[in-house]
């Protein structure tokens, strides 16, 4: 990687290279976002009070700054189209950079789905207002009113015959006032948002440039790899690292905290030498086994301290005057995030500041949490962000960062830290294990009219969203949960909780509207026409929105009209989105094989359709495959699963067929990057008893007996 921190002062040199540039800065805490203009000399002194930046070059080439870490998801690409929608900018001249962490950024991080949502009308407006002043250049220039004027692919024009491109412009419409209200395009206008846009790092992601973390290079920096406690609940004892140092290119063996360093001069040296650690631990509180984990969640669903999340009116009554009761309970095991590129940081620890490098979901926690560490002001740290190989919520952590900038104060030398495969798998923040118990009180007619469900996580905090369908349609309801405290270290899996909830969830309505007699999907909806007539309590999903995703679902896989196939239905909302699934599963010698899952979102706005269609196919792909496959167990406290060999990940020709279709409703886009992983559960389980008679009442699937021949 090309040794260059890309600060402020250095894009905006970048950014005005050629030359009599607009650059326009816009204060992402002003949902106005209202630009600055800057002089060229103030852009040679840097004196720059904001951090979202757009220039337009004497070229005509404009560049945009993406501030948000780029992980898959495609933001790099989506919001640059948005912007350049605005300022109806020729696409073909758009260049895109990362942004490094600058505190005027708000809500510079990925995760929970939000980003296009967030940022959706700050980004609008920056480009409308860069386009409103490019218009009033020409305006002044050619002597005629603005509002005769207009912009399209780069050029302002006007009746006349006048026309000049943005980088004529540029200059001139840097002295023009910055207007404070601009108008938005109608979205009937949109000529960028809604196509379908290449992504801006294809080429360079395969031609192998160095855009991820594992590619950082500093001429002189040393590498590291940790020796952590196999085991949860141990901790260091002692070290004899005599054998490790010995080994050729080692420079030395530290240790801190818990971890045991190796420092290098590369990493098969450092990986090497740390096989030779003679490391002692000791017990540092419980030693858990799955087994152990299967008894407490029986144990504790019972007995366990409930914490009431939701109650709405009276349960016990509808349950003791129920014409049937209906019971399920299901299980999920703990599950690795597995990202393709390993946990690794690079970091540079000086007297005069300090000097971050790497992948990470959150750049701004990475930095004062390093503060933290060392005492060292925020504001002598800088982060530059690569690309992300992989995130899925355990790039949230910044314990790898930590890692890099504590071996880099010990060593006093610029250190990039690398996990390898089997670090990463053994070495915690995993998907929460946990088991839920559901209730459902029918009346004579089939009507659902109590409702009850509890979840005992481990380490998952509230392991329900009580807020969540089929809350606000039952008269009765009653959601609580129990935690047990761990050592096992968890945290934000995509879709946190809702990707195994939603299954658990949607399995179990499959098995009350069977006992009803009434069909999913009708049952489905019978319920959310009652919420909507008469609502119970505090509904705080869009029925409306969900009707539509689930009448479209039917309407799309022809929903009970295929007689070829056994189908499975699935609804969810999550992250302020709504997925509607169905699969379609298929007998073939004697074993169920989903065929196909169609997919149906409403998320808004689509900003980029292909990215939309990616995301979707790779939340359903996701979904199904660990749904499927894999499991994380544990024995005397280690993770028994090390690397890929052991941990069961979907393969390439597992991967049914994806169709996938939008709802547009005119609204403002919602999330996209989760809320199509957590239905596909539900919607294969529910396929696979169509298909075979049998639930399934835990996960992966591959371990249940209608699985038992091809396991």
């Amino acid at each position: 990687m090309e040794n260059v921190t890309n600060s402020r002062r250095d894009f905006l040199k970048k950014s005005a290279m050629t030359g009599g540039g607009l650059v326009l800065g816009f204060n992402w805490f002003n949902v106005e976002a209202a630009p600055v203009i800057v002089a060229d000399s103030a852009i040679a002194a840097g004196n720059i009070g904001f951090n979202s930046y757009l220039s337009i070059a004497a070229d005509g080439i404009i560049t945009i700054m993406s501030p948000n870490p780029e992980l898959g998801q495609n933001i790099m690409t989506s919001f640059p189209m948005v912007v350049a929608e605005e300022l109806e900018a020729d696409w073909t001249k758009v260049k895109v950079l990362q942004a490094n962490l600058d505190n005027k950024f708000q809500r510079q991080l990925t995760g929970g789905s939000g980003a296009v949502p967030h940022s959706w009308k700050l980004l609008r407006t920056a480009g409308a207002t860069a386009k409103a002043m490019l218009i009033q250049a020409a305006a002044q220039k050619w002597g005629f009113p603005a509002a005769e004027c207009s912009a399209a692919i780069g050029f302002v024009t006007h009746p006349s015959g006048k026309k000049s491109g943005y980088g004529d412009l540029a200059e001139a419409a840097s002295k023009v006032p910055v207007p404070t209200d601009v108008k938005l395009k109608d979205r009937k206008d949109f000529k960028i948002i809604g196509t379908r846009v290449r992504n801006v790092e294809n080429k360079k992601i395969v031609t192998g440039k160095p855009l991820f973390g594992m590619d950082v290079y500093r001429e002189g920096m040393l590498f590291a790899m940790v020796q952590r406690p196999e085991s949860f609940g141990m901790k260091l004892k002692s070290v004899d690292a005599a054998a490790a140092k010995a080994m050729p290119g080692i420079v030395d063996v530290v240790t801190f905290k818990n971890n045991v360093a190796v420092v290098g001069k590369s990493t098969w040296q450092v990986m090497k030498a740390r096989k030779l650690l003679k490391v002692e631990y000791e017990k540092d509180g419980a030693i858990e086994s799955t087994d152990d984990h299967n008894k407490l969640f029986l144990s504790l669903m019972d007995t366990g301290t409930a914490t009431v999340r939701r109650k709405d009116g009276d349960v016990d009554a509808a349950f003791k005057n129920a014409a049937k009761v209906v019971k399920g309970e299901y299980q999920c095991p703990f599950l690795s995030h597995s990202p393709m590129e390993p946990m690794n940081f690079f970091a540079d620890v000086r007297a005069d500041g300090i000097e971050l490098i790497g992948p990470t979901q959150t750049p701004a926690g990475a930095r004062s949490q390093v503060s933290k560490l060392l005492n060292v002001p925020e504001d002598k740290i800088t982060l530059q962000l690569t690309r992300l190989g992989g995130g899925f919520g355990r790039r949230l952590q910044n314990d790898y960062a930590l890692e890099a900038a504590e071996v880099s104060s010990l060593m006093k030398a610029p250190i990039k830290l690398v996990w390898s495969k089997e670090d990463d798998m053994t070495g915690g923040v995993y998907r929460p294990a946990v088991r839920y118990r559901f209730e459902a009180a029918l009346d004579a007619s089939g009507n659902l009219t109590g409702y009850k469900l509890r979840g005992v996580g481990i380490n998952s905090g509230n392991s329900t969203r009580e807020n969540n369908f089929p809350s606000g349609a039952v008269d009765n309801l009653l959601i609580d949960s129990v935690e047990h405290k761990s050592p096992i270290t968890t945290g934000a899996w995509r879709a946190p909780i809702t990707n195994f909830l939603a299954y658990a969830e949607q399995s179990f309505l499959d098995e009350v509207a069977q006992a009803a007699g009434k069909d999913p999907v009708a049952f489905r909806l019978e319920l959310l026409e009652k919420a909507k007539a008469k609502p119970v309590g505090d509904i705080r999903y869009d029925i409306n929105r969900m009707i539509g995703v689930i009448k479209l679902a039917a309407e799309k896989s022809g929903w009970g009209k295929n007689k070829n196939v056994s189908q499975g239905f699935s609804v969810y909302f999550s992250h302020a989105s709504y997925v509607a699934q169905v699969a379609e599963v298929e007998m073939q010698s004697g074993m169920p094989v989903v065929k196909k899952i169609f997919a149906i979102a409403d998320c808004g706005q689509v900003v980029n359709l292909g990215g939309a269609r990616q995301q979707v196919m790779g939340g359903v792909v996701d979904g199904f495959g660990h749904a499927m496959y894999s499991k994380l167990s544990f024995k005397d406290g280690a993770a028994e699963q090390k690397n890929y060999n052991t941990y069961r990940l979907i393969r390439m020709k597992e991967i049914p067929e994806v169709e996938t279709h939008f709802v547009d409703n005119g609204i403002d886009p919602t999330g996209l990057g989760e809320p199509a992983l957590p239905p596909t559960g539900g919607a294969v389980a529910n396929a696979i008893f169509k298909a075979t008679g049998k639930r399934l009442r835990s996960q992966p699937f591959i371990d249940q007996d209608v699985f038992k021949a091809i396991s």
